[in-house]
């Protein structure tokens, strides 16, 4: 057992506060649960402390190709949606500690496929009930009541294809050897971030206890990397956007997805446009704004060649929240190649690919369905 720490109390007694280990890896897991700030986001980032955002406790995702599962102690999002993957150990023997660096990258190698999207959310809107609380309140807790939730999902999406997710490995002690592999790897890593996590607790012995977080892994020349590659990502505009997307998919998909974006530019100030940031991903959204009530996110392209649409973004908001404009919504999308679920409010993206828009009426009939919902919409 380590030294301890001191504490002096309002009447200058000094209290001794000895090191003492956890009970069980569960005593230490529900700690993190209860008080996520123990993740030490003002160390990961002294700039701007990260916040952190619940998904899921012991989440088990599947490979549908291989049925292979996986364990995860905790799942977080920071406020930039970056995607924490959180693995907490109470001992540092040395085949454990291989097997779990070797899990984790698997993880870093394969988390959109095991975390798609709309398994993210389902799990976050599932861990909400379990803790009795509301999801739409938690989020506005978390990142503001003007936050767009939608553009949040959907940067948590394009950090997962770029490979933007953080690793940590919780433990009560980190072994030299264990400090040696984590600042290794974060150091070679790019664009994933590798932390290890110390979290200390000390005990006095009338009952008083603190727990003493410290990050480990950010090497001088880790920071610099990462501080690089943060201040080299790319915010997307008209320019960069019809460059790339035409160079990856083609000049007929460009030219669609320029006529989308010049439809929704004749349409402002009712109609704003929202350029994305990513290295690799990226593309535009089109919000409605009308008498000055929240922003209808209407649809985004992304860089993919593809337009996306938040089903529960249109079903949980007038008018198609009410059955009847929801199936006629849901028919009118459809005949475009935009299937809605079956129910409003059911968290889905669904998308369409431009490449399936083969000439122009195909084009001016997905533009005429946004115009009648946008004309629902202004009914209101």
């Amino acid at each position: 057992m380590a030294g301890g720490i001191y504490l002096i109390q309002d009447d200058d007694r000094l209290v001794e506060m000895m090191e003492q280990p956890y009970d069980s890896e569960d005593q230490l897991q529900d700690l993190l649960v209860t008080y996520p700030n123990l993740i030490a986001g003002d160390q990961i980032d002294r700039a701007t402390a990260r916040k952190w955002l619940l998904i899921s406790r012991e989440s088990v995702p599947t490979d549908e190709e291989t049925a292979v599962q996986w364990s995860l102690d905790h799942l977080f999002l920071d406020q930039n949606a970056v995607p924490t993957l959180v693995d907490v150990r109470r001992t540092s023997n040395t085949g454990l500690r291989q097997k779990v660096l070797g899990q984790s990258i698997d993880y870093a190698a394969n988390a959109l496929v095991y975390w798609p999207i709309d398994s993210i959310i389902a799990l976050f809107e599932a861990n909400c009930r379990d803790r009795g609380r509301d999801p739409e309140q938690i989020f506005e807790e978390f990142l503001g009541a003007d936050a767009n939730e939608d553009l949040f999902w959907q940067k948590v999406k394009t950090n997962l294809q770029a490979g933007k997710i953080r690793l940590v490995f919780v433990a009560d002690e980190i072994s030299a050897e264990m400090r040696r592999v984590v600042e290794f790897l974060n150091e070679q890593m790019d664009p994933v971030e590798v932390l290890a996590l110390e979290i200390k607790q000390y005990v006095s012995e009338d009952g008083l206890r603190t727990l003493v977080p410290r990050v480990i892994g950010q090497t001088a020349e880790a920071q610099q990397k990462k501080s690089n590659a943060m201040r080299e990502r790319r915010r997307w505009d008209e320019s960069s956007f019809f460059a790339e997307i035409k160079a990856r998919q083609g000049a007929d998909e460009a030219q669609m997805a320029r006529s989308i974006y010049l439809w929704a530019k004749s349409q402002e100030p009712e109609i704003q446009i929202h350029w994305g940031t990513g290295d690799t991903y990226g593309g535009f959204a089109a919000q409605l704004h009308h008498r000055g009530r929240k922003p209808y996110h209407l649809f985004t392209v992304d860089i993919a060649g593809r337009m996306e649409i938040s089903a529960d973004n249109y079903g949980s908001q007038p008018p198609f929240n009410a059955e009847p404009n929801w199936l006629e919504l849901r028919s009118k999308l459809s005949s475009i190649g935009l299937s809605l679920p079956t129910e409003p409010g059911e968290r889905r993206s669904p998308s369409l690919a431009l490449s399936t828009l083969e000439d122009e009426f195909a084009l001016q009939q997905v533009m005429e369905t946004f115009n009648w919902a946008i004309e629902q919409i202004k009914t209101l």
